[in-house]
């Protein structure tokens, strides 16, 4: 009698066992399913800034960022202290990549500064743009049916000579989403990055030029 209810354990184990591995290769499955690509774009009425270009090399480093937003999934928070991730779809990049991306062709589209990119073209650039992305998410509003988009971020322009920072600014907006269908939502990103990256042109032609 002994014997059997030792097998039968022994066989329970070997289920539940089983049953966790097939658990977690379904939930790989899920993980690696397609998802429809999402791409922001830079705002199409940056202004061209008149007169002479600001001789200089401006390097637009990839912003800092918490884990939740380390990732190429689209954030939503269900209450302030979660964080979900949209199914079905994501950015074309990780979230702090393209908002680099964004600042970067925003400030280019200016024709203002001499070089703008990722990396200088030398040894080093001239001034080096440093951002923390602290808010790109989505909150449903408490009637359930819409959601307001968040997009914040510290931007600070350090002097690589000196490695001083010579301006500093956090830039902050929001936009509504009418519906939590994703195109809805993709939109309201895309209102809410656009606003940001034209005051953050703005405000380092100022800066660049005062510095």
């Amino acid at each position: 009698m002994q014997l059997v209810q030792t097998i039968r354990v022994l066989l329970l184990g070997l289920a539940v066992t089983a049953l966790a591995s097939c658990g977690a290769l379904s939930a790989l499955g899920d993980a690696t399913e397609a998802l429809d690509v999402y791409e922001l774009r830079a705002p199409t009425d940056a202004p061209i800034a008149p007169g002479r270009r600001i001789a200089a090399d401006v390097i637009i480093e990839v912003p800092t960022t918490s884990g939740a937003l380390q990732t190429d999934r689209i954030m939503i928070r269900p209450d302030a202290l979660a964080a979900s991730y949209l199914p079905g779809i994501r950015w074309s990049e990780e979230a702090p990549v393209m908002v680099q991306t964004l600042m970067l062709r925003t400030l280019d589209a200016t024709q203002a500064i001499r070089y703008v990119g990722r990396r200088p073209l030398g040894a080093g650039g001239d001034f080096a743009v440093v951002t923390e992305l602290v808010d790109f998410q989505a909150t449903p509003l408490p009637e359930g049916d819409s959601a307001r988009v968040d997009v914040r971020m510290i931007v600070r322009i350090v002097r690589e000579r000196n490695v001083r920072i010579v301006a500093s600014r956090s830039f902050a907006t929001s936009a509504m989403a009418p519906t939590l269908e994703d195109a809805d939502l993709v939109a309201a990103f895309d209102t809410a990055a656009g606003r940001v990256m034209s005051d953050f042109a703005d405000w380092a032609l100022v800066s660049l030029r005062r510095s």
